[in-house]
């Protein structure tokens, strides 16, 4: 994980300056904004792949606030998000995780995939998405008033988690929620138009072909194609790759294992880009 000290570090180090493309597909981003009007820790649920990461970008450009994005994972520590003492030339020094790091500057700090973590990490948020909007650092002896902007974003895949990788309802019920899923056929050829450079009508065969895959979750597989995968397959044949292959490696691969459920996918695929 990425490693982070607050000496030195300025607010403007972790603004976004490019706009993120992002379509909306509702009011997701006038809610968002009434969120982080009152500093709401929010909840972004769905599907992977369907662009949970890419809407918090295109709000922390819009909001023209920093962003520190934690992708989380099984092993992470409480202390990879708030900090540990370190051993240096010098001796022992205090190094800040970044939610520390968010907290202090008053950044949007997004836990990506929050589940992944192990549930006694996720517990230390809890002070900073009630009232006390506090972090404390008992290793170091010091709390951590976070900054009036600073804001706290989890994401996560509720149709994907176990029950043992569930969040608990003292964590869920700090948070406001927003539900996202792929977007309509219209607008999805879009979004993979323009971020693949494919042309409308090879974009619209390559969702038409997800949209199969997606009816089979539940009946063979775990996870429908996303429009990150679409992206992906996109661009390889903007690069040349015949749209059969190109799906074979971005779309059929990627998904399963099982032989049977590859030939089923594979069948898809050769309904639009038959050779």
């Amino acid at each position: 994980m990425t490693e982070f000290d607050t000496e030195g570090f300025k607010t403007e180090d972790f603004i976004i300056d490019k706009e993120p493309y992002y379509h909306p597909v509702g009011d997701e981003v006038e809610r968002y904004i009434a969120a982080y009007a009152v500093r709401m820790p929010v909840m972004l649920k769905g599907p992977t792949g369907c662009g949970k990461s890419r809407f918090v970008e295109y709000m922390a450009w819009k909001l023209k606030r920093p962003l520190i994005t934690v992708a989380c994972n099984e092993d992470m520590t409480a202390a990879d998000l708030v900090g540990r003492f370190l051993l240096d030339v010098n001796g022992t020094r205090w190094q800040d995780g970044p939610l520390t790091v968010a907290a202090r500057i008053g950044a949007i700090c997004y836990l990506d995939e929050v589940v992944e973590a192990r549930q006694d990490t996720t517990v230390v948020i809890h002070p900073l998405t009630d009232h006390r909007r506090e972090l404390p650092l008992e290793k170091k002896g010091e709390l951590v008033r976070a900054h009036p902007d600073f804001q706290l974003v989890i994401s996560y895949n509720p149709g994907y988690q176990s029950l043992m990788k569930d969040l608990k309802q003292s964590t869920k019920q700090r948070f406001g929620a927003m539900s996202f899923d792929y977007p309509s056929e219209e607008v999805e050829t879009e979004i993979v138009a323009h971020e693949s450079g494919v042309d409308s009508d090879l974009a619209a065969k390559l969702v038409q072909i997800a949209q199969r895959s997606r009816n089979l979750k539940g009946h063979g597989l775990d996870e429908g194609m996303s429009t990150r995968l679409l992206i992906y397959a996109g661009r390889l044949i903007a690069k040349g790759i015949s749209p059969v292959a190109a799906c074979q490696m971005a779309l059929v691969e990627p998904l399963t294992d099982d032989p049977d459920m590859r030939d089923t996918l594979q069948a898809a695929v050769q309904t639009f880009f038959g050779e």
